[in-house]
């Protein structure tokens, strides 16, 4: 910022001048405080409407949210499906209000209860831990909520051990499905269900991805599916999103028996609960 030069002292001030400037300027800061007003009442009026009325587009996108999720399940998809033209995404739970992940360090805002969702375009449930996940698969009401809403759902997705939990709904009898690697032979033996290690997997109108990160790669596959293959590619170069991690020991398939027990303790000791 350049500093102001002071006017020089041999230039004489009038003082129908001074007090044309003066009143000048306070016409400026009473426009600037009348505007930063009405800006300030229409955010508030906004703001309210869309927490009673959140906005209809022509692709309502619903994240469910429970207690104990992992942050990175809900947030990484709702990044990139967010950015479909005509869509909105709405973080939905049991009740509205802040919702805490696994570790309890964060928490989303959801912005409608499961009472005030009646139908979905796409259905997103995300992953968490062993308490988390266990929690949600003997939720009736939350099992009840996901089958209803895939009855119309035009795609049904999951994050993580979200699959579990459309397991326990009763929506992936018979099919192929992916999952959290740690889950695999849970899924395989609790369900009727085929695992398949890959990043997503898609069956009919559900689309599951393994753990935490794979939900960018299976909301970018997603994006594709609903706006074509350009417009994904878009939304992958709006958001940077061209991986390149420091270590090649993301794939449980190639990982040392040592390193996954690590992994799995690491997980557990920061999850609260």
């Amino acid at each position: 910022m350049t500093p102001s030069t002071p006017s020089s002292p041999s230039t004489p001030t009038t003082p129908s001048s001074s007090r044309t400037s003066s009143t000048a300027r306070r016409a400026v800061l009473r426009g600037a405080a009348a505007a930063s007003a009405l800006a300030a009442v229409a955010a508030t009026q906004t703001g309210t409407a869309h927490a009673a009325q959140p906005r209809r587009r022509d692709l309502d996108i619903g994240i469910l949210l429970y207690d104990g999720y992992s942050l990175l399940d809900p947030t990484g998809p709702a990044e990139v499906l967010s950015r479909l033209p005509d869509a909105a995404v709405t973080m939905v739970a049991e009740r509205r209000g802040p919702v805490r992940t696994d570790t309890g360090d964060v928490a989303v805002m959801a912005d409608r209860s499961l009472a005030e969702v009646d139908r979905l375009d796409v259905l997103l449930v995300p992953g968490a831990g062993n308490r988390g996940t266990t929690a949600a698969m003997k939720n009736e009401r939350i099992l009840e909520w996901i089958g209803r809403m895939h009855r119309h759902t035009r795609w049904t997705t999951s994050v993580c051990t979200g699959s579990l939990i459309l397991a326990a709904a009763g929506l992936l009898d018979g099919r192929r499905a992916t999952t959290y690697w740690a889950s695999a032979e849970y899924l395989e033996s609790t369900f009727d269900v085929t695992y398949v290690p890959e990043r997503y997997v898609r069956s009919g109108k559900i689309v599951t991805a393994a753990g935490v990160s794979a939900g960018v790669d299976m909301s970018l596959h997603l994006a594709s599916l609903i706006a074509g293959e350009r417009i994904a590619q878009a939304i992958q170069l709006a958001v940077e999103y061209d991986p390149q991690p420091p270590f090649d020991s993301g794939n449980a398939a190639e990982a040392s028996p040592e390193l996954k027990a690590l992994a799995l303790r690491l997980l557990e000791e920061s999850s609260h609960g």
